[in-house]
């Protein structure tokens, strides 16, 4: 018996650890139970998964920038109907529980998706993904847009008895305020945060180095901004949070969790040490031993200003 507790507690979610893989970085978990057992870790966030199945961006996709990389694979994925028959078989033999995460092109395809989706007991949770072009309004970003926000989360809600986390951009002045809608409109918990925006040239081409143009940045760049994030909803809004951005070891996730964050994500690691959740499990409890703490949530916004 661990002398430690280290499960925690999302809304209605209960996780046997802090410990989830991001949406993006794991697939649809196939991949990553070579390295890793997935029975150990808190949970999975599927790739983001579309109404039909979608080729994404042409590449050049991904490029590594300092401290972090750009990615703009433009959510290529398999589509709903492919993965409840390919990819669920296989995570249901295991016991962990699985977000899927949504991603979608208009408020209609939302809730189509979730909908569908919510049928499979498989799945635990919805994971939505805001920071995606609304195509109805000329490519603006839902998640730059509260009102559209508040909307993809009170339709969404009405389709599924499943806790809906919304996954926030931070590509706003004040993500408090996005966090508000969310739980106004009955959202269960934030994750918090999406990649930032950011670019890349090659200066003899002078041509961007990815073809999009643009892509999201992730890694160890962005934890300050994603801890500052955090913070500001932990004080301005009593919803769970689930933080992400940067987390490269076990210290990054004791300091989500003192900012606010009652889980964390591991995305961009992934890539570099697919092994490195596990490994974390045995530091963290090292740390609440060592500092008399019984159950790892305590730590949850326990941040001293």
């Amino acid at each position: 018996m661990n002398i430690v507790d280290l499960s925690v507690q999302v809304g209605p979610l209960n996780f046997r650890n802090p410990i989830l893989l991001a949406s993006g970085t794991v697939g649809y978990g196939n991949e990553m139970s070579e390295f890793l057992d997935l029975n150990k870790i808190g949970g999975i966030v599927t790739k983001s998964l579309s109404l039909k199945p979608r080729k994404g961006n042409p590449p050049q996709r991904i490029v590594e920038t300092p401290s972090g990389m750009l990615n703009a694979i433009g959510l290529a994925n398999v589509g709903v109907e492919v993965f409840l028959k390919e990819k669920i078989p296989f995570l249901k033999k295991y016991d962990v529980p699985l977000i899927c995460n949504i991603a979608a092109s208009t408020i209609e395809e939302y809730v189509e998706c979730t909908k569908i989706l919510t049928e499979e007991e498989a799945i635990s949770a919805f994971e939505i993904n805001v920071s995606c072009p609304n195509v109805k309004e000329g490519g603006l970003q839902f998640g730059n847009d509260i009102s559209a926000v508040g909307k993809i989360t009170e339709k969404v809600k009405s389709v599924t008895r499943k806790p809906v986390i919304v996954k926030l951009s931070p590509n706003v002045s004040y993500i408090s305020e996005f966090a508000k809608i969310v739980k106004q409109e009955g959202g269960d918990a934030i994750s918090a945060i999406n990649t930032l925006v950011g670019t890349a040239f090659d200066i003899n081409t002078r041509k961007p180095k990815i073809k999009n143009v643009t892509g999201g940045l992730s890694g160890p760049a962005i934890k300050p901004v994603a801890l500052a994030k955090v913070l500001e909803i932990k004080q301005k809004v009593d919803i769970p949070i689930i933080g992400i951005g940067g987390i490269m070891n076990w210290k990054d996730i004791i300091e989500f969790m003192i900012a606010g964050s009652s889980a964390i994500q591991i995305g961009t690691l992934n890539f570099i040490n697919p092994a490195a959740p596990i490994e974390m499990l045995q530091s963290l409890e090292s740390y609440c031993m060592k500092n008399k703490i019984e159950k790892i949530s305590q730590l949850t916004g326990s941040y001293q200003i």
